[in-house]
């Protein structure tokens, strides 16, 4: 994986897919794997197993332990299955994937792709300093300014305020290829995630958000990750894209 400041974590995509078999959390080990194994496969007693938009309603039972949370996914776009599509093609085509703050980051795998992962947070700290915005939201628009997340795998995983921000980019005109949001809590969570939900709709962006207060970093990650592993799949020819 290539990181923001250009180097590597000793795996690179091709070299993971070609070498080692890996499952997500960063599973190697045999006992690791089995574990993973069991874990998935217990969730997909829980959920359907027949769509790709199925996959990530799986992968949110799995990161958040609640099999009621697979009710909770939304999907946007002409299909259920636009969003992971358009991840997976991103993915493949080597996008960066650019998440809000670094908890998001550390939860990206760095198996199984070649994309540059990059976070928001830390940018665009003379824009919060000077009209009061978050720092999360500031860092997003000073991104957006730089052209970051046109065709991006956009993630938002933890700040409502980078959320809403995403929503005002695209709604001026960024393209993301995907966005990914969950950002959790009890201030304005729910309504960011509406609002993107609204803007992506109208402005034809793919996105996967959910309902709720609940949401988080892990979350985030995981339904990322899914997207990793379902290109992946393409690339060893288990899944074909419409």
């Amino acid at each position: 994986m290539t990181t923001e400041d250009g180097s590597t974590d000793g795996v690179t995509g091709a070299e993971a897919d070609g070498v080692d078999e890996y499952a997500d959390l960063g599973a190697t080990t045999e006992s690791a794997m089995e574990i993973a194994e069991t874990s998935m496969d217990r969730v997909r007693e829980l959920v359907p197993d027949e769509t790709l938009a199925d996959r990530i309603r799986q992968k949110s039972v799995h990161a958040t332990g609640d099999p009621e949370f697979q009710h909770l996914v939304r999907f946007t776009g002409d299909t259920e299955d636009e969003p992971v599509v358009a991840g997976a093609r991103a993915v493949l085509d080597e996008r960066p994937i650019v998440t809000d703050i670094t908890m998001v980051k550390a939860g990206i795998t760095g198996r199984g792709h070649d994309c540059p992962v990059r976070k928001a947070i830390g940018n665009g700290s003379e824009l919060a300093k000077r009209t009061g915005m978050t720092r999360t939201a500031a860092s997003v628009l000073e991104l957006d300014r730089e052209g970051v997340y046109d065709d991006a795998v956009a993630v938002v995983g933890n700040a409502p305020t980078a959320a809403l921000a995403l929503a005002d980019c695209i709604e001026d005109g960024t393209r993301p290829a995907v966005v990914v949001a969950t950002p959790v809590g009890f201030v304005k969570a729910a309504e960011s995630r509406e609002r993107l939900r609204e803007v992506a709709a109208a402005r034809g962006v793919p996105a996967v958000t959910n309902v709720g207060r609940r949401g988080g970093s892990g979350l985030a990650a995981g339904l990322t990750n899914e997207l990793v592993h379902v290109a992946s799949d393409v690339r060893s020819g288990e899944v074909e894209l419409p």
